[in-house]
């Protein structure tokens, strides 16, 4: 499995303010998500992300991007092992998934996102057929060769 950034986070102390700077700067859209004091960010194409309170006084602001993981689990115990510190362990995200965060042991803060299994897809609706049109031109009566000739 390839491992494509799947999320980016802004943590900040001033939600508003980021949102009205960003909103400026570039075209993108933002959903709140009260009940998590939360808000989406969707970018249009690419990865979306999202936008945050620091958790923490002392945190820095700042971005931070989430790779895609078949476990967080497992990827927190192979980064701690590499050297990382790791700042969030595990932490369930209701129905979506999961994330993790280390720091890599050159100061850079990550995070990994493992998405739960989707839903299954809605069954397809079967379509109509409709007949082809037919392309191919009639051969031009008697009639219609004297119009055609008369108009040129």
């Amino acid at each position: 499995m390839a491992n494509p950034f799947a999320h980016i986070e802004l943590n900040t102390d001033d939600v508003a303010k980021a949102q009205k700077f960003y909103k400026s700067v570039f075209d993108w859209k933002f959903s709140a998500m009260p009940e998590q004091d939360y808000t989406m960010i969707d970018v249009g194409a690419g990865t979306g992300g999202g936008m945050m309170k620091k958790p923490m006084a002392e945190a820095p602001t700042q971005w931070l991007p989430y790779v895609m993981v078949e476990s967080v689990k497992k990827t927190i115990e192979k980064a701690r092992k590499a050297g990382a510190n790791v700042i969030v362990p595990f932490q369930s995200i209701g129905d979506m998934g999961a994330i993790g965060i280390f720091v890599d042991p050159t100061g850079a803060g990550i995070g990994v996102w493992e998405q739960n299994e989707a839903a299954p897809a809605p069954a397809k609706r079967a379509r109509k057929k409709v007949p082809a049109k037919k392309t191919a031109k009639k051969a031009p009566t008697k009639k219609t060769a004297k119009k055609a000739a008369k108009r040129k």
